[in-house]
């Protein structure tokens, strides 16, 4: 398939390039600054910001699926970056008629809010992820608004360990704490559901 990853530089973003090759699929990304990527010459690179809509426009076209790991540094002040840059995103998809979207949000938006742990729900999150999530709300809802054939990945708590290929998938948090989990499998994940139909319109959280 032809994919287009948003958040390609990010570590994750790059897991997702790297397996999805590995896959065989084409992949293009879509990077603020093209000459600093440091992609290998199989990644087709485009220039285009998720707060520019005119750029994703360009980067969507002729694309089968749109990959989102969009994410920022820790920041306690509200912004709107996931969910308009996910507005713009699905936007450039109608646009250049691309239906499949898979992103990722994580642990704290929506309903996954009071999943994490102890730690996470009663310190990280309050203290220093409270605005990011709340975006991240309603980045989901406008994602679950679009007529998108999407996909929604609630990650655990993201770490740089290795692909396992073995993790635990919900879509039912009742009773369910979710630990952590690697960004390759978290890449890994992604990509499972990629050509999955019976996927389409699902919120996925997962952890080991």
């Amino acid at each position: 398939m032809k994919i287009l990853v948003i958040g390609a530089t990010g570590p994750t973003g790059r897991e997702i390039v790297k397996q999805a090759l590995e896959r065989g699929h084409q992949v293009t990304a879509a990077v603020r600054h093209p000459e600093g990527a440091g992609f290998s010459a199989e990644v087709r690179l485009v220039k285009a910001d998720v707060m520019d809509a005119a750029s994703l426009a360009a980067a969507a076209e002729g694309q089968d699926a749109v990959l989102c790991s969009l994410g920022s540094k820790i920041d306690r002040k509200p912004t709107t970056l996931f969910s308009q840059g996910t507005r713009n995103l699905i936007a450039a998809m109608e646009q250049s008629g691309v239906r499949r979207l898979l992103c990722i949000t994580g642990i704290g938006a929506g309903d996954s809010k009071g999943h994490g742990g102890f730690l996470y729900d009663r310190i990280i999150q309050p203290l220093l992820l409270d605005e990011i999530y709340k975006d991240k709300t309603r980045q989901e809802q406008i994602i679950r608004q679009s007529g998108l054939d999407w996909t929604i990945f609630r990650p655990g708590a993201l770490n740089n360990g290795p692909l396992k290929g073995v993790y635990r998938e919900f879509t039912d948090l009742t009773g369910v704490t979710i630990g952590s989990i690697s960004r390759a499998d978290t890449a890994h994940s992604l990509l499972a559901h990629l050509e999955d139909p019976t996927s389409y319109g699902k919120t996925i959280t997962y952890c080991y």
